[in-house]
Parts: structure tokens; sequence; C-alpha cells
């Protein structure tokens, strides 16, 4: 029996091989349509805090990627950061996912070569990312620009990293001889690491020492002024038409001035200040009622000391002023100063001592804070120094740690709600995570906008 044996053109041929070829590339390219889920995406953060999309994987080595995931992980902060190519949709793309991951925190994403960042204003406000946005900025290298991302939100951010994370990554299973090996290194290590906390503890106790050093100048001032005021007074508790009431407002406005010594002799630290700046306060609206009561006066009503300098005392009035490149604000004045500003002139401004010379307070160190604070009282303070060297200090998560919170919106990242790291799900101001791609920071020159990616978050 012959074999029979069936030719094929070399048209036919060709063709065969060129529909196995196609078939063979689209199996394994899937379609540029063909995005990662964000469901995809936050099933992986809430893993891990970096992900990097196999589209992008030339972005970020996985061993860059996994060296930024520990370095985030040993800082124990809920930053989520997620690499994906240049052609990912964007509409809703923060909102969506940090609604699908459900965890409070920072989320920054590296889109192609862009990146923008939004936070749930519990770990962050808003214009400290716009900020930390901005600054990184035209860096084209993706290892670069979270590289510095991160190290700058570690620092100002708030919260701590989910448990979903655990204490590091790797595979299923450990090896006991890993083990031993993990402990012996932990055990030769624990005193090195005991001493580098030693050490940070020890250097941050001097940096606070000399800060408490430099606001004692000042701090000391105050006090040795309402002692003058006292010594002026030149009232007698005995004296011909003294009451009672009288008599209270002296006594105390004596005690006040006893507990702004005791408080700065006692005082470690910067945030201690705040208890004699309030006791000076305290004792200069007593004056003033007993001012007013030896005058046969109506009774002045507690307002804040004047913004311009505190040993002014208490104010009168509300007045527009408008800091040096700053946004105009009311703030309380004294009668001087209000009539100052009214004809035109500049207010007497309290300077201090600092590197570059003499400058108003709120122009000096972050130690001004609690001295502030205790003056104006905390809710006061965000509306009078914003757009101010301190009010920007104020406004981090690392100056709370420092130099103490309480001061109204400064610092105030706990307010009742979900903490960073904590899971909230779907619970969330959508505010903090709305706006255009490229809204938080702006690319400016780096080939695109916000209005180039459409739609909001």
């Amino acid at each position: 029996m012959k074999a029979v044996v069936r030719t094929r053109s070399l048209p036919g041929l060709l063709l065969a091989l060129l529909l196995a070829a196609l078939t063979v590339v689209s199996a394994g390219s899937p379609p540029a349509s063909a995005a990662t889920s964000v469901s995809t995406i936050a099933e992986a953060l809430r893993k891990s805090p970096v992900y990097v999309d196999p589209a992008a994987g030339a972005q970020l080595s996985s061993a860059d990627a996994h060296a930024l995931a520990e370095r985030i992980k040993d800082a124990d902060k809920p930053l989520f950061i997620a690499v994906l190519p240049a052609g990912y949709p964007t509409t809703d793309l923060f909102r969506n996912l940090r609604t699908t991951t459900g965890i409070t925190g920072l989320y920054a994403i590296r889109l192609g070569d862009r990146f923008d960042a939004r936070a749930d204003s519990s770990v962050l406000p808003r214009t400290a990312v716009q900020n930390l946005v901005t600054s990184v900025q035209g860096e084209k290298n993706a290892k670069t620009q979270l590289t510095d991302f991160t190290n700058s939100a570690l620092t100002n951010m708030g919260g701590s990293a989910p448990s979903s994370w655990g204490s590091s990554s790797g595979g299923g299973g450990v090896s006991y001889t890993a083990l031993i090996t993990a402990g012996a290194v932990l055990v030769a290590g624990g005193a090195g690491a005991f001493m580098l906390v030693r050490r940070g503890r020890r250097r941050r106790a001097e940096e606070q020492r000399a800060a408490l050093d430099r606001l004692r100048v000042v701090v000391d001032e105050d006090i040795t002024a309402f002692g003058e005021e006292l010594d002026r007074l030149d009232f007698h508790p005995a004296e011909a038409g003294a009451d009672d009431a009288m008599r209270a407002d002296y006594e105390r406005a004596l005690d006040a001035y006893e507990r702004a010594k005791s408080a700065m002799a006692e005082a470690r630290k910067p945030e201690d200040v705040r208890a004699v700046t309030q006791a000076l306060e305290d004792g200069r609206f007593s004056l003033a009622l007993l001012a007013a009561r030896r005058e046969r006066r109506p009774l002045p009503e507690r307002r804040p000391p004047c913004f311009f300098d505190p040993r002014h005392g208490p104010s009168v009035a509300d007045a527009d002023w408008t800091p040096p490149g700053g946004a105009p604000r009311e703030v309380p004045v004294c009668a001087a100063d209000a009539t100052r500003l009214a004809d035109g002139r500049d207010p007497v401004v309290r300077e201090v001592d600092t590197d570059q010379g003499r400058r108003p307070y709120w122009d000096a160190g972050p130690a001004y804070g609690p001295w502030a604070g205790g003056y104006f009282g905390g809710g006061l303070l965000p509306g009078l120094l914003v757009g101010t060297l301190l009010g920007s200090m104020m406004a981090t998560p690392s100056y709370a740690a420092d130099y103490g919170s309480g001061y109204g919106d400064f610092g105030a990242y706990g307010n009742g709600g979900y903490d960073g790291g904590d899971v909230s799900g779907a619970d969330f101001d959508p505010g903090d995570f709305g706006g255009g791609f490229g809204d938080g920071g702006g690319f400016g020159g780096d080939g695109g906008g916000g209005g180039d990616f459409g739609g909001g978050f």
C-alpha cells in the first residue's frame, strides 16, 4: 500500500506560519485595554505597601520595590505606593483605590513618568501632600522619585502601618536554620540597636534643651514685663474705695505672676512654656478687670491678647492684617496697634533673636508654638498663623511629637475619626481624594497636567 503524501503550497505554508505566530503573540501579551483591576491593586496593597504592575516592571525592579516596602514597614507608617503603566485609566483612580483598599493612609501613584498622591486628612493635610508631591516632580527615575517622596512623607505623616502587612515579606516557609541565624543576628544587633535608640533620644533631648534655652530669654522678658506692670499699678488692698472684687482681681494677678515664675523654673522642654504664657495671659486679664473697676468703667470681655505682642495686654478689637507674602486675616489687636493699622502704619511687632537676626516671633523657631499657644489658645492659632513659618511647622504631625499638640487644627490628626492604618472601608472624606490626576502637585512642564487625564478622582 502506498502512502499518500499531501503537499502544501509555499504561499499556504507561509500563511499558516504567520497565523501561528500571531496566535503566540496574542496569547502572550494581553490587550492594551486589559488593565489590572483596582481590586487587584488594592488586594496587593493590603498585603504590602508597594505594588508594581506587571506592565510597569521596567520602572521599578523587584529588589528596589522590596527595599522600598521594607523602608515603609520599618517606619510603621500607612504609606501605599502603586507603580502603574502610563496608559492606566485615571478617572476616579485615587478615590476608587482608597475605597477598595479600605485603609486610612497616604496613597501615592507613579503612572508612567507622572506622579501624584492623596491622603486622608487624619494622616497628612492636603497642603502637606501637595508640597510633598511638588518637591519630587520632575524626577524621571522612578526609584529616585519614590525614594525621595517616601523619605519625606515618613517624616511628616501620622498614623501607623496596618496589621495586615505583618512584620516582613517573604515566602511560605522559614527554615529552622534561618530562624536560628535570625535569632543570632538579633541578639548580636540588640546592643547596637539599643545604643542607637539611646543616642537618638539623647540628641532629641539636647535639641529640645537648646530650643528651650533660646525661648527662655523671651519668656523671662514676658515675666519681667508683667512684674513691672504690677509695680506700676500702685494698688493697695486697704486703700480707700477698694472692694472685695478689686482685691480678688489683684490677688489673681499676683497668683498668676507666681505661677508663671514657678512654671518657667520647672520647664524642661519647650512645650512646658505653654503653662507660663497661660498664666501671664490670665494675670493681664485680671489687671484689666481691676483697672475697669477702679475707674468705674464697664468690665471688659475676655479677649485674647494683642497678636503683634502679647505684652500689649488684652486686645480690644479684631483688625485686618496681611503678612508679607501671605493672605489677609483678622487678628486681635490692642488699642494702640488698632490705631496704627487704621492710619496705615505698621504695628509694633514682637521680634526675637534668630540665626538670621531679629525676626517676628511667627517667623522664628518652632519652639514659639507652645509660647503662642499659651497666649492665644489652641483653637485660635491656625487662623492667625496660616502661611507663616511657624504655622507651616505646626501643621505637621512630627511637630506634635517634638513640641506637643493641642493647638486647634495644628497637630489635630486624631480628630475623632480613623487614625492612619485603621480599616475604615468606604468611610472617608471623598474630598481628600478628589481632583484630577496631577492636581495634587501639578505637573507643570512635565508633559501634562490634571486636564490630560480628565475626570475627577
